[in-house]
């Protein structure tokens, strides 16, 4: 059979490290062929060394049974291969149409057409159902929207081979089904696609085959119709998965926080958070149930000392601890897993050894005197790094270098180290493997179980239904109902995240 894409036994070395080892890959024309491995085996490296980012030290690539020298992206795109890259590259401050041709402006008489551009992106749009105002600021629009540029990105330049990089990483559910019904569409369009993921459902549901890599090695590809979460789940990890908790009933004692009649402004200066009254107790998980947009950010910032309230208060064991400053807060005994690693959770040229006292670092035994003592940091991060199985060539590697899911595991390990009496944990789990959220899940409990409070925010409903003793359903800005996961429904919380009141829901569900 000819491939449109055939990699022949890969092989890219970093230092200290083995990235890929001899991986072959084929995708077939017209597939959506799923690349699966936990954090860190090697997926977006892989797809790098396709996409021309980085050389292989060996093994051949062939395309449309030629084989090719891919040495860098244009090359990459001659050849028809776009990729739409995990973390996105998109200028803030252009248009959605500047930012599509970026590097390809069509000209007319040596002036960049801006009008001819966005006409051919709005084409294009329509085209693939990709409903995108080629006008709109790339920092007006949602991230959702985001990525329908960066697919945009790739057909303009006339891709008809695509790698997602963890694509839905940082979507909602929602414009995770719109992606889907995206995907489906390129395909029935003749275009075939590669899948980088490490969520099994997604896999399930759209792919036609699934090649697996563990740390670098190829580990087998598989037909999806004939396997299932399970097996791709162990063969990804190595060992069986426990999917779903094993937690005993919480025994939760006195109020960690209070959160009383909250009101915090957006950006636009419109209240996100409304009126909103909520405690967690010492020894309880409270997981936070709503559609992106509904305050979940605002109130974590205006609890972290991120954001100013406009009024109400936050109540920390009885202190009120309303609008303090973000190292006050931290001293004060809050810890913050943000929504956000890259812009609240690291700094990305710092070492990982560094990120991982960045709430400590002037505090003895990391500094005397002012004077950092980086001999007691690392041996600090060394621990953490086998704790945590951060996956990363040594503590003094810059945090940018590491996978998106191996930042994510920096950041926990740093947080739940300090054992705060709250922890807030805002998708704690986002792009990670089934064995790191396994893990991640059962550091949660722990902490729970050592008598702290764990206020938990995700759009992962079956993370809420799995790891929340209570379940608090936001909708425009206000807690509207308050549920036990065994009493309740993943349906039943979609329509009350919706806004249908609790009896209406429960009659419906």
């Amino acid at each position: 059979m000819e491939y449109v894409i055939e990699m022949r036994n890969i092989r890219k070395e970093f230092p200290g490290i083995v990235a890929n080892d001899n991986i072959t890959l084929q995708l077939q024309k017209g597939e959506i062929h799923a690349l699966l491995g936990e954090n860190g085996a090697g997926k977006s490296t892989l797809m790098n060394v396709l996409f021309g980012l980085y050389q292989p030290e060996q093994g051949e690539i062939h395309v449309r049974g030629q084989k090719v020298n891919i040495t860098d992206p244009n090359i990459a795109n001659e050849l028809g291969i776009g990729m739409v890259h995990q973390h996105f590259m998109l200028v803030e401050k252009f248009t959605v149409t500047e930012n599509i041709i970026l590097g390809n402006e069509p000209t007319t008489k040596g002036q960049v057409n801006l009008k001819t551009a966005a006409k051919e992106v709005e084409s294009i749009s329509k085209q693939y159902g990709l409903s995108v105002d080629p006008n709109a600021k790339i920092e007006d629009i949602s991230v959702g929207m985001q990525q329908r540029v960066e697919i945009l990105k790739t057909l303009y330049r006339g891709a008809d081979i695509l790698i997602f990089d963890e694509p839905t990483a940082v979507l909602t559910p929602q414009e995770i089904k719109e992606l889907i019904a995206i995907m489906k569409k390129l395909i029935a369009e003749g275009k075939s696609i590669i899948l980088i993921t490490h969520k099994l459902k997604e896999i399930m549901e759209v792919s036609d085959r699934c090649t697996v890599i563990r740390r670098g090695v190829g580990i087998g590809t598989v037909d999806v119709a004939n396997t299932n979460e399970d097996e791709l789940a162990s063969m990804m990890v190595g060992r069986e998965v426990n999917f779903s908790i094993q937690k005993k009933p919480s025994e939760p004692t006195t109020d960690t926080l209070e959160i009383k009649n909250l009101v915090v402004e957006d950006a636009r200066k419109v209240p996100a958070v409304n009126g909103m009254d909520l405690s967690v107790r010492a020894g309880e998980i409270v997981g936070i149930a709503g559609v992106d947009g509904n305050g979940q950010s605002e109130l974590i910032e205006a609890i972290t000392g991120l954001r100013k309230s406009k009024s109400g208060s936050v109540m920390l064991n009885g202190k009120d601890v309303t609008n303090w400053k973000p190292r006050r807060v931290t001293e004060g005994g809050i810890g913050h897993i943000p929504q956000d690693r890259h812009k609240h959770g690291l700094v990305l040229d710092f070492s990982i050894g560094e990120n991982m006292v960045l709430q400590t670092y002037y505090k003895r035994p990391f500094s005397r005197n002012g004077i950092l003592s980086i001999p007691t940091i690392m041996e600090k991060a060394k621990s953490l790094i086998k704790e945590y199985d951060v996956r990363t060539p040594s503590e003094s590697t810059p945090a940018r270098a590491l996978s998106g899911g191996n930042q994510q595991k920096a950041i926990i390990a740093r947080e739940i180290d300090r054992s705060p009496n709250l922890l807030i944990a805002a998708q704690p789990t986002r792009g990670l493997d089934v064995g790191a959220i396994e893990f991640i899940h059962s550091k949660l409990v722990e902490e729970r179980d050592k008598g702290k409070a764990v206020l938990l925010i995700s759009f992962e409903l079956e993370e809420i239904m799995n790891v929340s003793d209570r379940i608090a359903v936001i909708y425009e800005g206000k807690i509207v109902a308050i549920v036990k996961p065994e009493e309740t429904t993943e349906q039943e919380l979609g329509l009350l995240m919706a806004g249908a009141n609790r009896k209406k829901a429960g009659e419906t569900s």
